[in-house]
């Protein structure tokens, strides 16, 4: 059998390391893919598969794409569950002796793009890493792109179903998972089926505690678990040390973005179980599951890729913990009130790039000079942003006045040496700015002006040497030369060296000469790296204030979000709600957010709601098909989860008595791929909600008991509304709505039960 040729024992040398990935070769200006590569490369992303002589009989199947436009074709493989690996060159092929030396700069997966062109500015792209072991499970949520971490643990009960909520909260693009995870076949069936992630399998050697530990120490420079507040949480350091191994591996870098852990407890937040997030349309329809239609839809006014994802991770995430709520509340308030500042900030806003991604970028050296510039432009508005929160007295508005660092060194420093319009590569020049490098002027000015700078030596020597006709000329055998008519060779100088005799003159070189023509030959070249080295200098010291960047840009973030809520009060007639700390929810004439604005100007008719823990606990909804039953329920879930996100609500007046969890059971859906028939769905959703439900919880129940016959629904619909009911079963706030009418009788046999009617 013929020898590989030596490019291609380097590439299968490279390629063993990276077995279950696409890699991309850099080959020149092309990233080329060989054999099984090229293959499904060429299939997804529809290039032409070409061959190329390997030094064996067949050619070696090939497929390229050119280097400077390779992010689209790697976002396509990325978005179809794909590994990258890009293999770069490590030597100036010019210079390199034998084979250029190559080497995988970075692994490109689902969960760990850091490019604003592959990934959605109002997501956050998030790898997840899930530990289970006896009964407990560690998850983390990482984005890379933004340095967020969140981590958690979770105890026993229900362990299976509180993963999957998690995962429903975060979404995911790619999850990391041990053995004992990938034996929970339903979280691994969420995961693929209703994320729509990749799953990485980790072997136990990748989780072992102690090297976890190791690893979150190392990065976090702390000497103890403790100081991190993550003492007792064994399954969760092994998911984050887990995570960020998997991250130094495929990055490439010390990780260095990633400085902070919010490490949470469930009980932080609203609990919201997938089923709950789906029916309510939080953030995508049920049907087209899009953005038009949902809560976030009429809430996001938001004007910078930070608020954006801040607003969907708040809806996502509501508060339960009064001071938090009512501290932005108060916010709102202040800038729904001043209209004039309101409007100022959010011209303000509306110019401000991702300086959360795009420091990501500065930091692990991928940043070009043109992002670089974009970062200065966002810097510029912090100054208005800073004087126009000054008169604040809200404490959350005081608290983002302070955050928010007006970055001038870092402007002025991005402004002083990068080119008002730089090139999009960073390795062709054009990048720095004329005065900001004294060398790179001079080497400028010497290949702008080289001839300019031959005249005027030419100039002086003539003067030096009182030689009138003495010529500075150029060949290719020794370059520039000094050229004396045999009359004047009398006064030609010591120094001068003889070069060449000619019939009627001789040439000679100086040393100030042959300087003069390294220089001027080299100068465009010496350019080029001189920029490279000089930008890389800019981008570096820019990079050293990521913390200064992060905590702003998250203040950013949080003062859009503010503005938004503002904004869309101003604009929908909303009220504030008046939060309190019992279980009252009463509402005034209250309106559907979304169905409101879908009307299109046709008035909606606004509903009252009293709900308590005592007389009014259940309240039975009776009507005709079409009446707005479900409208109405879902309002009530809507308007008190707005409450507890800090927005303001659509109604006359509000009174809100904080609620742990919503809990909702909607419509009819069969899951037949799993086998599950559309009263097995039911009964299943149903039984989660009376398990996991407590005094404090609101539940929806939408029509119970319909997928099955008339005398056993009614059964099954009666049987719940008595243990909910029941202040020593369950006894929580419930909306039920039935169109069994025979359950209106339990109005006078239940105390707190109520019927209503549309």
């Amino acid at each position: 059998m013929a020898d590989l040729t030596p490019m291609m024992k380097q590439y299968f040398e490279i390629k063993k390391d990276y077995p279950d990935t696409i890699l991309m070769y850099r080959l020149g200006d092309f990233y080329e893919m060989f054999f099984d590569d090229a293959k499904t490369a060429s299939r997804e992303l529809e290039l032409v598969l070409t061959g190329r002589d390997c030094g064996q009989e067949e050619r070696a199947p090939m497929c390229g794409v050119p280097f400077h436009s390779a992010d689209s074709y790697i976002a396509r493989l990325v978005s179809r569950g794909y590994k990258v690996a890009i293999c770069e060159q490590m030597e100036d092929p010019a210079t390199a002796k034998g084979i250029v030396q190559r080497d995988v700069i970075r692994v490109i997966t689902p969960g760990t793009v850091i490019e604003s062109d592959m990934l959605d500015e109002a997501k956050n792209n998030f790898l997840a890493c899930i530990y289970t072991c006896k009964k407990h499970a560690g998850i983390c949520f990482v984005d890379v792109s933004t340095g967020a971490l969140h981590l958690t643990q979770l105890g026993e009960s229900g362990t299976e179903n509180r993963i999957i909520n998690e995962l429903g909260r975060f979404w995911p693009a790619e999850v990391l998972i041990n053995a004992e995870v990938s034996n929970l076949h339903k979280v691994t069936d969420f995961i693929c089926n209703r994320l729509g992630a990749s799953i990485e399998n980790l072997s136990d050697g990748e989780l072992q505690p102690e090297l976890c530990e190791k690893t979150v120490l190392e990065h976090f420079k702390s000497d103890s678990l403790e100081s991190l507040g993550l003492s007792g949480g064994e399954e969760a350091v092994c998911a984050l040390g887990a995570a960020l191994n998997y991250l130094a591996e495929v990055q490439k870098t010390d990780l260095q973005n990633i400085r902070e852990i919010n490490y949470y407890n469930e009980s932080q937040f609203m609990r919201l179980d997938v089923s709950s997030r789906r029916n309510l349309e939080l953030c995508e329809t049920l049907r087209s599951r899009e953005k038009r239609g949902t809560l976030l839809w009429v809430l996001d006014k938001t004007k910078t890729p930070m608020g954006k994802r801040m607003i969907r991770s708040w809806i996502e995430q509501p508060l339960v913990n009064l001071t938090q709520i009512v501290k932005r509340h108060n916010a709102v308030e202040e800038l729904l009130n001043s209209s004039v500042l309101r409007q100022d900030l959010m011209i303000a806003l509306n110019d401000i790039c991702d300086m959360e991604r795009l420091i990501t970028r500065i930091v692990y050296g991928t940043a070009n000079a043109k992002e670089l510039k974009a970062l200065a432009a966002a810097i510029k508005w912090m100054p208005a942003l800073k004087s126009g929160l000054e008169p604040c007295k809200s404490a959350l508005l005081e608290k983002l006045y302070s955050e928010i660092d007006t970055l001038d060194d870092i402007s002025k420093l991005i402004d002083d040496a990068i080119a008002e319009e730089p090139p999009f590569s960073v390795r062709e020049g054009g990048m720095i700015k004329d005065g900001f490098n004294a060398e790179l002027d001079s080497l400028r000015a010497i290949a702008n002006d080289g001839k300019g700078y031959i005249a005027s030596i030419q100039a002086n020597e003539q003067e030096r040497t009182g030689i009138k006709k003495l010529k500075i000329g150029y060949n290719r055998v020794f370059g520039y030369y000094i050229e004396v008519l045999n009359a004047y060779k009398e006064l030609v100088p010591e120094e001068y060296i003889r070069k060449q005799t000619l019939a009627n003159c001789e040439r000679y070189i100086t040393q100030e000469l042959k300087e003069l023509e390294s220089k001027v030959l080299g100068a465009q070249e010496r350019i080029v790296r001189l920029e490279y080295e000089i930008f890389s200098e800019v981008r570096q010291k820019t990079g050293e204030q990521l913390y200064r960047i992060q905590r702003t840009a998250q203040a950013v973030g949080a003062l859009d979000v503010l503005c938004s809520f503002a904004q869309v009060a101003a604009q929908n007639n909303y009220c504030r709600p008046d939060m309190v700390d019992g279980d009252e929810l009463r509402i005034i004439d209250g309106r559907h957010p979304v169905v409101e604005l879908m009307l299109d100007g046709a008035p909606f008719v606004p509903n009252d709601t009293y709900l308590d823990c005592a007389d009014n606990r259940c309240i039975i909804i009776t009507g005709p098909n079409m009446a707005g039953k479900s409208t109405y329920m879902r309002q009530v879930a809507l308007i008190t989860l707005m409450a507890q996100v800090g927005s303001f609500v659509p109604a006359a007046s509000a009174s809100i008595g904080i609620v742990d969890s919503i809990f909702t059971r909607v419509g009819a859906s069969d899951d037949l791929a799993s086998g599950q028939s559309t009263f097995m769905v039911e009964m299943s959703e149903v039984a989660q909600i009376l398990k996991n439900a407590t005094k404090k919880s609101l539940i929806i129940f939408d029509e119970i008991g319909r997928g099955t016959s008339t005398f056993d629904g009614m059964s099954i619909a009666r049987a719940v509304l008595e243990f909910a009911a029941d202040s020593k079963k369950l006894g929580a706030k419930t909306l039920f709505a039935t169109h069994y009418h025979e359950l209106t009788e339990l109005e006078e046999q239940i105390e707190g039960v109520k019927n209503y009617n549309i």
